[in-house]
């Protein structure tokens, strides 16, 4: 009896040195991203995931409003503070990787060959010669939401699937007043949304051009199919009859989830905001396609990356959480709490989830999807605004503002790559 109250004795101090031992051992990293409620849920769950198989590693996560989120990350870092893994948008990148933010990701680990075979291809602009800076769990594509109450009420059978008949379905979804002041436009318009990206990369396109070459350094849109592409989109709200309104409720995905709005261009990552907003019944279509039918999309991501911070033990602990954010698992967890799409077409492009009635246009827009490098996102979207604001406020020909905003955004570029 004393031997065996002896052995549980000890067996109880091992078990305690052990406990204090892994304690002793534990690594604790960080992980920041901006503040979305689907994203912040997403992220809780994969590291909860992470932290059981990995008992010895804590993750801490901390989040921030999109408004502040670029710089307090640029202060924490240099500062030794701050995030290990850290979320940041594609077109961030080479601001992060000149600022010395962000380090290349290990070779071994994650080796560029492998990458390139199991990734969409758009995640190569990550790559810089035989390393990845950055990858991403999920990707996101464009596509057309439309009210379903709207629709049957101006007769519609259902959504439209060329260029043409979006505008059909737009005019018969348009209302106003007896001044003539809209109050339900047909579609949503706004170039400080998702536009700028449709217009580059969806209607440029799609009218037969090239909204930049030379790798996106070099401005193209100045030409037939650039004027064709911004006489299309501008004819929306300038035509006779208008079918929407610049500014209408201040933003575009605002008037579509009131109600007062037939259809509206976003992506994949509004889906999660419109599931929760009672009383309003929405589908999803691909982007429709030109008369041809050619169609062709935008796609962007928010990639994870590991920052100059983390070394040693905490630099080990963040590869092993970088493995697993962007893992098969990591992707399909993402897809069904944010809505946003796998980064690996072994997870999004299965049957179940490419005819998804929700997922599955997004997920085909993919297919035919191209990705604007950007020097300066915010910059160059600005003047795709500008752009819009001297035809509509100011009356100027669509040619001319067009060559200017050209011209603006070439020498943005210029001075960009310059340095």
């Amino acid at each position: 009896m004393k031997l065996h109250l002896k052995g549980l004795v000890l067996a109880g101090l091992t078990s305690s040195a052990a406990l204090f031992a892994s304690a002793a051992n534990a690594v604790e990293i960080e992980y920041w991203q901006y503040f979305f409620g689907a994203r912040v849920e997403a992220m809780e769950t994969l590291i909860a995931n992470f932290e059981a198989a990995n008992p010895d590693i804590t993750v801490t996560m901390t989040h921030f409003p999109y408004a502040d989120y670029r710089t307090k990350v640029a202060a924490a870092i240099p500062a030794g503070e701050g995030p290990d893994v850290v979320q940041l948008f594609y077109g961030w990148l080479n601001d992060y990787v000149e600022a010395e933010l962000i380090q290349p990701l290990p070779a071994d680990t994650f080796p560029a060959t492998q990458i390139d075979e199991e990734f969409f291809p758009m995640v190569q602009a990550m790559k810089d010669g035989d390393a990845y800076w950055a990858l991403p769990t999920a990707v996101r594509s464009l596509a057309l939401f439309y009210n379903e109450r709207l629709l049957e009420e101006a007769g519609l059978d259902g959504p439209p699937e060329t260029l043409d008949e979006m505008m059909a379905a737009a005019a018969a979804m348009t209302k106003t007043d007896a001044a003539g002041n809209i109050t339900q436009v047909g579609i949503t318009a706004g170039m400080t949304a998702q536009d700028h990206h449709w217009w580059r990369e969806g209607l440029v396109r799609q009218n037969g051009g090239e909204p930049y070459v030379d790798d996106y350094r070099t401005v193209n849109y100045d030409s037939d199919a650039g004027l064709a592409a911004l006489e299309f989109y501008t004819n929306m709200f300038l035509g006779d009859p208008p079918v929407t309104a610049i500014g209408f409720m201040d933003e575009p995905q605002a008037a579509f989830k009131a109600g007062r709005a037939g259809m509206h261009i976003d992506g994949s990552f509004r889906i999660g905001s419109l599931a929760d907003q009672r009383g309003l019944n929405w589908g999803v279509t691909e982007l429709p396609a030109n008369a041809d039918g050619v169609r062709s999309n935008y796609s962007s991501y928010w990639v994870n990356a590991i920052t100059t911070k983390a070394e040693g033990e905490r630099y080990e602990a963040s590869v092993k959480f970088m493995e697993y954010i962007t893992s098969d698992e990591a992707m399909q967890i993402w897809l069904d709490v944010v809505g946003e799409l796998p980064a690996k077409p072994s997870v999004g492009l299965t049957e179940e989830n490419a005819n998804d009635e929700t997922f599955g246009p997004f997920i085909r827009g993919l297919a035919y999807a191209n990705t604007t490098k950007f020097a300066n996102e915010s910059g160059q979207r600005q003047l795709m605004v500008e752009m819009i604001e001297r035809i509509q406020l100011e009356g100027m020909a669509p040619a001319e503002s067009l060559a200017i905003a050209a011209e603006a955004e070439q020498q943005l570029l210029d001075e960009y790559y310059a340095e």
